[in-house]
């Protein structure tokens, strides 16, 4: 691929289309449905950020993730979360060796260290190793005894929950959920496209996936690729939708409907509008534009806003899901004239 400087902006617009479909094409090789999870998880990538993703077993969550590092030409480490795992056991310790004689410690990293990190059953992990987690997502970098260790972009830690056998299990708090870009939920398959996941996963044949970037190329061109996202334009109309759908889930705040101050403890954080943004100019991209429009923002709201809601005990004692409320704060909103 041609650097960015030789290309218009034309030619740039369509080499990330022809790239993010190619993803998708590669990743579908071994996954059956679910092309909106998958569509979300490489936009999280290439938006920098995070995801978060709940669904029952035996969806294939780690298989995709796992097939979306291997059409990315990336690295790829997955952490099975457990109630005795260790920070230590995630970003890595010194370990004491001996050499010439002499002996010193070298730092010996975790799995945190690569392109993609799979979190499997985040949740079922304490708070201490949860939050081991936190400044990697962060920051891209760790800490060990003192010593600041860079985690080599791009980084993405893409994290599974299970819904179901809550026991024993420990939830996430605000202040994580909030750094995933991303909430999706999986469901469980359609007739027809289980009985292509059986005609796949029970015969003889066996998908491949081949990396769409040269050996060592991909990640330069996927931080090429997220710069020409951060270039999408969002016009002040369209800044002032996203301001006003912030407010409007913020009991108190401005636009705040009865819904929301009711059922609400908490709105999202300027998190929220950041992860609007960005989802938003993917989607613009995808469509061949280089501005952004209503229906990208729209599309966005429910995955980047659903888990930073803080529901209180009406809203669980009623069942009133953040989803729900959401979709009431779409529909009362007025989007602004130009």
């Amino acid at each position: 691929m041609g650097a960015a400087p030789q290309l218009s902006p034309d030619q740039r617009v369509a080499e990330f289309r022809q790239v993010f479909a190619k993803a998708e094409n590669e990743v579908g090789r071994v996954i059956v449905g679910h092309q909106d999870v998958v569509r979300k998880l490489l936009t999280a990538l290439f938006c920098g950020g995070h995801i978060l993703i709940e669904g029952v077993p035996g969806l294939g969550k780690t298989l995709m993730v796992k097939a979306a590092a291997e059409a990315l030409g990336l690295t790829f480490k997955r952490i099975q979360f457990t109630p005795d795992l260790m920070p230590a056991d995630i970003i890595g310790t010194q370990v004491l060796t001996e050499q010439d004689g002499r002996r010193e410690f070298q730092f010996k990293a975790g799995p945190i260290f690569a392109h993609m990190v799979l979190g499997d059953e985040i949740n079922r992990a304490t708070p201490k190793t949860q939050s081991a987690v936190l400044e990697a997502m962060e920051e891209h970098q760790v800490t060990v005894f003192g010593v600041t260790h860079k985690l080599e972009p791009p980084y993405c830690v893409l994290a599974t929950q299970n819904p179901i056998e809550l026991e024993g299990t420990y939830p996430l708090p605000e202040a994580q959920m909030d750094r995933f870009l991303f909430k999706v939920v999986m469901g469980s398959p359609k007739p027809e496209e289980l009985r292509e996941i059986l005609g796949r996963t029970t015969g003889a044949t066996h998908a491949t996936i081949q990396s769409i970037f040269e050996p060592g190329r991909a990640p330069t061109e996927i931080e090429r690729l997220k710069e020409l996202v951060r270039e999408v334009m969002v016009a002040e109309p369209l800044e002032r939708y996203i301001i006003g759908i912030i407010g409007s889930c913020t009991p108190g705040g401005p636009g705040a409907s009865p819904e929301v101050t009711q059922y609400l403890r908490f709105g999202p954080s300027p998190r929220g509008a950041q992860a609007l943004i960005l989802c938003a100019k993917v989607n613009a991209l995808l469509a061949g534009r280089v501005s952004v429009s209503y229906e990208d923002i729209d599309d966005a709201i429910i995955p980047c806003l659903r888990h930073r809601l803080l529901r209180n005990f009406q809203a669980e004692a009623e069942n009133v899901t953040s989803e729900s409320i959401l979709e009431q704060v779409a529909k009362r909103l007025k989007r602004p004239r130009a």
